[in-house]
């Protein structure tokens, strides 16, 4: 039986092009998808289709200050060595 299982990862807070901004990831099985916050935008999608990419984006815009807080609490040094 195949996992259906969506996850989602959050990236640290990184700088692109002089703006604040964090990557959210999702991934089901084969399917991946990648969005930055607080554009709230799938930025590179491998199988999911268009009503999902939207419900995605929309599950951004929804939870972007627990997303916000997510990647504003990454350490990056921490996550480098393996460490919670």
């Amino acid at each position: 039986m195949e996992d259906k299982t969506l996850n989602m990862t959050v990236s640290p807070v990184c700088t692109k092009n002089g703006t604040k901004v964090a990557y959210v990831s999702f991934t089901d099985g084969e399917r991946t998808a990648e969005g930055e916050i607080p554009g709230c935008r799938i930025t590179q999608n491998k199988g999911f289709d268009a009503n999902e990419v939207e419900q995605l984006e929309n599950y951004m815009r929804r939870e972007l200050t627990a997303l916000k807080k997510m990647a504003a609490r990454i350490n990056v040094l921490d996550a480098f060595m393996g460490k919670k």
